[in-house]
């Protein structure tokens, strides 16, 4: 069943509780939908941010995942210069209540709680004051090698910073080696026990949870709307009104992405106001898609006609009628992650780009997903 929710029955989601309303259709049917504020926003304010994905600050570290303080420090310079930094909590209500937010709004996130955060971030973002939230596996906090300890993960908790979910032991939650109902059973297990142990010892339970490696299905995304949680993926975009709030997109700011240049666009990009996919099931058991896909989207103040859409590094053509953009993949999708990002400029802000990505997760022959 196919299901387009136009600019007439936005009132009525709102009568229904808005944005909750929203996100529980999209639960059932697999769909983004979009809530209407009845608040226009100010110039200076939109229901839009950035959220920065990191994992280590050293030069130590494997360099696909790794930052230098030197770069980082040039990134928290020009956001402190340029961006109105808020921590994910006030993000996240935002977002859940449709209020606006700084025009320029960023917010800071790490996973898996590595020691060199406290070392070669925390100073830096102290400094500035910049509030910023630690994905962890609670299993690993002063066990693994590198991470950082429970002794101080509550003092930089006492300096306000903000730690979430990342499963007990960073664990792949898709994996085809158990049927769907024991996968499930177990994956969620292992979320709902690393919640609790955070609520023990830090006395929280935001009930946000960054998925390890990014990977996430729509089952898994529908268990975890049934009980209260929010997701964050590692796909790339912005979040807005649009975003679905089981898998928010973060984009990742190390490594490859960690060039200044690029990452500027980045954070003043603009959540393309995405309402329908035809393709929303991220897990996919074939190497090619056979389907085109099409994207039905809120256009107003999207220049739909300038969109461009990218695969692998490689612009893929795209096909524009009225308010949907269709594309396929011709190249076979690889085993792990990959994903499709569109860009189009906005027409009433100069230099700011809408920004939507689709994650894909594929198993090897093994019923496995690659570290």
């Amino acid at each position: 069943m196919l299901i387009t929710l136009n600019r007439e029955r936005k009132s009525s989601f709102a009568a229904l509780g808005g944005l909750r309303a929203c996100i529980a259709l999209f639960t059932l049917l697999s769909f983004h939908c979009v809530f209407a504020s009845e608040k226009a926003p100010s110039p200076t304010q939109m229901t839009n941010v950035a959220i920065l994905l990191y994992h280590h600050v050293s030069t130590q570290t494997p360099s696909s995942t790794s930052v230098t303080p030197d770069t980082f420090t040039s990134h928290m310079e020009y956001i402190a210069n340029n961006h109105t930094v808020l921590p994910l909590t006030d993000i996240v209500n935002a977002i859940v209540e449709g209020e606006p937010l700084p025009k320029d709004a960023v917010a800071i996130t790490f996973d898996d709680g590595y020691a060199n955060i406290l070392e070669n971030a925390h100073p830096i973002l102290k400094k500035l004051d910049f509030s910023y939230t630690v994905f962890i596996n609670p299993d690993e906090i002063g066990v693994a090698p590198q991470q950082l300890t429970w002794e101080e993960v509550k003092r930089m908790q006492s300096e306000g910073v903000i730690f979430a979910n990342h499963t007990l032991d960073h664990l792949h939650m898709l994996n085809d080696e158990f049927t769907d109902e024991n996968w499930l059973e177990r994956v969620f297990e292992n979320v709902e026990a690393a919640e609790k142990k955070i609520d023990s010892e830090l006395g929280v339970s935001l009930k946000y949870l960054a998925y390890p490696f990014g990977e996430y299905n729509l089952a898994l995304t529908a268990k975890l709307e049934e009980n209260g949680y929010v997701g964050f993926g590692q796909h790339s975009g912005a979040v807005g009104e649009t975003s679905n709030l089981l898998a928010l997109p973060r984009f990742p700011a190390a490594g490859p992405y960690a060039n200044l240049k690029t990452l500027k666009t980045k954070l003043n990009s603009l959540a393309m106001p995405v309402v329908h996919t035809t393709h929303a099931e991220p897990r996919v058991r074939s190497n090619t898609l056979s389907d085109t896909v099409t994207l039905t989207v809120d256009e107003e103040d999207v220049s739909l006609n300038q969109v461009n859409c990218f695969y692998s590094g490689n612009n893929i053509k795209t096909h524009v009628d009225g308010e949907k953009v269709s594309f396929a993949i011709e190249s076979t999708l690889p085993v792990g992650r990959s994903r499709i990002n569109c860009t189009a400029p906005s027409k009433s802000m100069a230099g700011r780009f809408y920004w939507y990505s689709m994650p894909f997760f594929l198993a090897n022959d093994d019923g496995r997903y690659p570290d």
